[in-house]
C-alpha cells in the first residue's frame, strides 16, 4: 500500500503495460480541432486546445488530449524576469492537486541579475522549486537559507501563512531553466503550521532510454521522500535519443505533461517546449518515444474536488479570506513573518477586485 498522501504508479519498459487494481475509468473527453503546437501521426489524433468554445469532434481517438497554451508573465513588474505560465489556464485550473506551473529558460544570465523576487506571501498551498539548469537562492521568514541546483527539490508548505523571496546568487552558472508550481493544500492541511523541506536526494527509476526522477508521491514503487497531502505524482523524465517506453498511469488520476527540452512524442503527438499537455484520466498507460535527447515534467494526481479562490499568491476558500490574508501581509502582522537576508523591498499585495471573488472548480 503507498504512504498516506501519494499516488502509486507502476513501471515496465516497452516490452510491458501496467495497470492499477480498483480503478474504474471516467468518461472520457473528445479532442477536437488539430492545434499547428502539435505535429500528428497518422492524423487520427485531433487535440483541441482548451481556448476552443465549439470543438469539433474528432473521429476516434482514446482519450483526452488538450493543449494548455501558456501566457507570458514578467515577475517583478514588466521589466522582471520572464516565466510561462500554464496553470492556472483559461480552461482548466487545475491538473489533480498541482494549481500552478510558471517554466522559464534557458535564461542566458550573462550581464544580468538573473531572478529576483523580493519577500512575498503564500497561505494555502505547496511551493515546489525544480531546476534544469542553474542554482536559486531561497531565504523563507521561518529562517531558513537555501541554495537549490539541478536534481533537487525545495519544497515549501505555506499552510496558514509563511514568506520566502528568490533569487540567482552572486556566484552562479551562466543558464538558469527550471520550473517553479504549486500544490493546494486540502482543507484539513491548509491552515498547518508553515514549513520547508530540501532534498537533495531523490529516487530515480531507469529503464532502457529513460531515467526519471521523482520529485513528489511514488512512481514504479520509487517513492520521493517529499511530504504531499493528496494523492499525486511529479517525476522529470529524461529520454535518450531513440528511447520508446510504456510509462504505466493510473486511471484514477488525471495527468498532463510539459516538454522541457527536445521534442518528445506523447501517444501519437510530438510535443515542443510551451504549451502544456493535459492527458485527462483513464489512461492506464502512455507511451513516449523521441528521435533526439529529452526532457519532460509528469504531473497526475486525483482530481482535486473542493472549490477554491487563488487571488496573487493566496489559495482560499472565500473572499473574505482573502481580504484578511492581504490585510495580515499590508499591516505586517506576524501571520507571515520576516524574510531576512534579501537585498531589497517586499511585494506590495496588489488592490482588491472590485467584485467579490468567487471559489471555483478544477475546470473553468
Amino acid at each position: 500500500m503507498p504512504p498516506v498522501g501519494c499516488g502509486r504508479s507502476c513501471w515496465r519498459g516497452s516490452a510491458g503495460t501496467g495497470t492499477a487494481a480498483g480503478c474504474t475509468p471516467p468518461p472520457f473527453r473528445h479532442p477536437g480541432k488539430i492545434n499547428p503546437f502539435l505535429s500528428y501521426a497518422g492524423g487520427s489524433v485531433c487535440p483541441v486546445s482548451s481556448f476552443e468554445a465549439d470543438p469539433e469532434v474528432g473521429p476516434a481517438a482514446p482519450a483526452t488530449m488538450e493543449l494548455l497554451e501558456g501566457a507570458p508573465v514578467a515577475l517583478g513588474g514588466p521589466r522582471g524576469f520572464a516565466v510561462t505560465r500554464t496553470l492556472p489556464n483559461r480552461g482548466r485550473r487545475m491538473v489533480g492537486a498541482w494549481c500552478f506551473l510558471d517554466a522559464y529558460g534557458p535564461h542566458d544570465l550573462t550581464g544580468s541579475a538573473g531572478m529576483r523576487v523580493g519577500p512575498h506571501p503564500h497561505t494555502g498551498l505547496q511551493t515546489v522549486t525544480w531546476l534544469v539548469a542553474g542554482e536559486v537562492l531561497h531565504r523563507d521568514s521561518l529562517g531558513n537559507r537555501q541554495e537549490i541546483r539541478p536534481g533537487q527539490l525545495n519544497l515549501m508548505t505555506a499552510g496558514h501563512g509563511i514568506a520566502h523571496s528568490e533569487e540567482t546568487p552572486p556566484e552562479h552558472s551562466p543558464l538558469l531553466q527550471g520550473v517553479q508550481l504549486w500544490v493546494a493544500l486540502p482543507h484539513a492541511a491548509r491552515d498547518m503550521p508553515p514549513a520547508f523541506a530540501h532534498h537533495a536526494d531523490l529516487p530515480v527509476v531507469t529503464a532502457a532510454g529513460l531515467t526519471a526522477t521523482v520529485l513528489m508521491g511514488t512512481l514504479a514503487e520509487a517513492t520521493s521522500p517529499a511530504r504531499c497531502h493528496t494523492p499525486l505524482v511529479g517525476a522529470e523524465l529524461t529520454l535518450s535519443a531513440g528511447a520508446e517506453v510504456s510509462l504505466p498511469l493510473l486511471p484514477s488520476f488525471e495527468y498532463s505533461v510539459l516538454t522541457l527540452d527536445g521534442a518528445p512524442v506523447i501517444g501519437d503527438v510530438t510535443l515542443k517546449p510551451g504549451p502544456l499537455l493535459y492527458l485527462g484520466s483513464g489512461r492506464a498507460t502512455l507511451s513516449l518515444s523521441t528521435g533526439s535527447p529529452s526532457r519532460l515534467l509528469l504531473l497526475g494526481g486525483e482530481p482535486f474536488e473542493e472549490r477554491l479562490v487563488m487571488w496573487w499568491n493566496f489559495v482560499a476558500r472565500d473572499h473574505d479570506e482573502i481580504v484578511q490574508m492581504r490585510a495580515d501581509w499590508s499591516d505586517a502582522t506576524p501571520r507571515f513573518g520576516t524574510v531576512r537576508g534579501y537585498d531589497g523591498p517586499a511585494l506590495p499585495a496588489p488592490a482588491m477586485p472590485i467584485t467579490r471573488l468567487v471559489p471555483r472548480g478544477r475546470v473553468r
